[in-house]
C-alpha cells in the first residue's frame, strides 16, 4: 500500500500495526545529504516496514534504491553512484538497549516516541556515501618511488652516535 510519506511518527503505533510505507522522495529534499551531491537531480524509492521479530524486537526494516550524483575525485567528472540499501534497525528507547539487539540489527534511538522516516532514509544514504567518490572504471594508479630512490638505504638518525660508541 503506497501512503504518503508522513513528517513523523509514533514508532511503537506503527509497530503494532505493522505499518508500511512505499514511494519516492527527491534527492533534493534531503537538505543534509545535498551538501554531498554533485547535483540535487534524482530520486530515491524507498519501502519502510514496521514490525516485530520473532524475539519481540521491534523494527523498522528500510529498502531504499537510487542513483547519487557524485564529482569523481579523480577525474572531477559527474558519474551517477548506485546505492541499494536493506536494513534493519532495532527501535530501542535507551541506549542501553542497543547491546541487546541480535547480529544484523542497527539501532535506531526513539527518544521521544516519534521518529521522522525522511531523516532515517537521509541518514541511511549518508552513511552509504563512499569516502573517496570514484567513477566506476577509472584507473587506479600507483605511483612508485623513482629506482634511484628506492634502492638508497633510509638514514639513520642514530649513526652519529654509533660512530661515537665505537671510539
Amino acid at each position: 500500500m503506497s501512503v504518503a510519506l508522513p513528517e513523523r511518527v509514533e514508532a511503537s503505533r506503527m509497530v503494532q500495526a505493522r505499518r508500511s510505507f512505499q514511494g519516492t522522495l527527491p534527492l533534493a529534499s534531503f537538505r543534509r545529504l545535498r551538501e554531498s551531491l554533485a547535483t540535487v537531480d534524482g530520486v530515491a524509492h524507498y519501502d519502510l516496514e514496521f514490525g516485530r521479530d520473532e524475539l519481540g524486537i521491534a523494527y523498522l526494516a528500510v529498502h531504499v534504491e537510487t542513483e547519487l550524483p557524485l564529482t569523481c575525485q579523480r577525474s572531477l567528472e559527474v558519474y551517477r553512484q548506485p546505492v541499494r540499501l536493506d536494513q534493519r534497525l532495532g527501535l530501542v528507547e535507551d541506549e542501553r538497549e542497543e547491546a541487546a539487539l541480535p547480529e544484523g540489527y542497527e539501532p535506531l534511538l526513539i527518544t521521544d516516541g516519534q521518529v521522522s522516516l525522511a531523516d532515517v532514509i537521509e541518514d541511511e544514504l549518508i552513511l552509504a556515501l563512499p569516502v573517496v567518490p570514484l567513477k566506476p572504471g577509472e584507473p587506479l594508479e600507483w605511483h612508485d618511488a623513482p629506482a634511484d630512490e628506492a634502492d638508497e638505504e633510509p638514514v639513520n638518525p642514530f649513526a652519529a652516535l654509533a660512530r661515537l660508541k665505537k671510539t
